[in-house]
């Protein structure tokens, strides 16, 4: 196994609007699925079919909403682990207007503190070359094992604030972070600050306006976003991220990274799943190149 992804599954309702409504009577959504969600999941099917070897554990309900998210994992090529939660598999309901923003409901939220068994998923954690984490409560358990191994901890801190303790534990064991520039007012200042506490390199996402990378050299390096028609924007920060690990388990630079990164979550943004169905390598390299007029290396 390669990459271990740790938490962060959902089964989602999505319903696509013109535009978020303004008012408390009938309204009519231009379309709606039903499908996987969550950042963890949207990590592991990029990385899967990107011929990276992932395992990802989550914790799922024993109800038909797990039983969609088990058979959903059985066509991907991604080691799918779980344990039951007994609040059911979470839920989201997400409304999307026609800017590709969201509101994302959550209906059935997972148990804070789930009884698993730790032993099974920490030795996963050691054998990994990397363990990929989303801030889900019972993923901060498995950062010690992490830490302890000498395994790289991947972590993903989405629109942090900068304040929140909650995500403390996450930031102390990270060696690489991503997190994106919503919510916090002095970005770049605070890469700086994780650069300082030790951190191998930090990722900060603009959405429409690209990528930063601060190294631990101290060097900047930013990338527009690339342009792709927006179909869905689930799950496009999880492809950015998988698409930028890709290129990393490659030797590739860090602007080159940055690049797949932007690619990936360009197309995924273009179909209505979380990874988009053609996503491979060759697929990837094609678009790069495309894109960039330079071959992928």
């Amino acid at each position: 196994m390669d990459v271990f992804v740790a938490g962060g599954c959902s089964w989602d309702s999505i319903v696509y609007l013109d535009e978020f409504p303004r008012e408390t009577e009938t309204h009519f959504a231009r379309d709606f699925q039903e499908t996987l969600g969550s950042s963890g999941a949207g990590k592991a099917l990029n990385l899967g079919r990107l011929g990276i070897d992932t395992r990802l554990h989550a914790m799922i309900g024993d109800d038909r909403y797990g039983e969609a998210i088990r058979e959903r994992f059985d066509a991907e090529p991604v080691t799918f682990e779980a344990d039951i939660d007994p609040n059911g598999t979470e839920r989201h309901v997400n409304l999307m207007n026609d800017a590709g923003e969201r509101i994302s409901i959550f209906v059935v939220s997972p148990t804070q503190e789930p009884d698993i068994d730790y032993e099974r998923v920490e030795q996963w954690t050691a054998k990994a070359d990397a363990l990929v984490v989303s801030p889900v409560n019972y993923t901060r358990g498995l950062l010690p094992a992490a830490v302890e191994a000498g395994t790289p901890v991947w972590a993903d801190i989405h629109a942090y604030d900068g304040e929140d303790g909650y995500y403390d534990d996450f930031l102390a064991a990270a060696d690489y972070l991503f997190m994106s520039e919503e919510g916090m007012d002095d970005y770049r200042g605070f890469m700086h600050e994780q650069i300082d506490a030790g951190k191998r390199l930090v990722v900060c996402t603009h959405g429409e306006d690209g990528a930063t990378a601060l190294t631990a050299d101290g060097e900047w390096v930013e990338v527009p976003a690339a342009e792709f028609e927006m179909i869905d924007t689930n799950g496009a920060g999880d492809a950015f991220f998988a698409g930028y690990l890709y290129g990393h388990r490659q030797g590739l630079p860090v602007e080159t990274n940055l690049r797949l990164g932007t690619l990936a979550g360009g197309l995924a943004v273009s179909s209505l799943d979380l990874a988009h169905p053609e996503l491979s390598p060759d697929r990837l390299a094609a678009e790069y190149e495309r894109r960039y007029e330079e071959p992928l290396r």
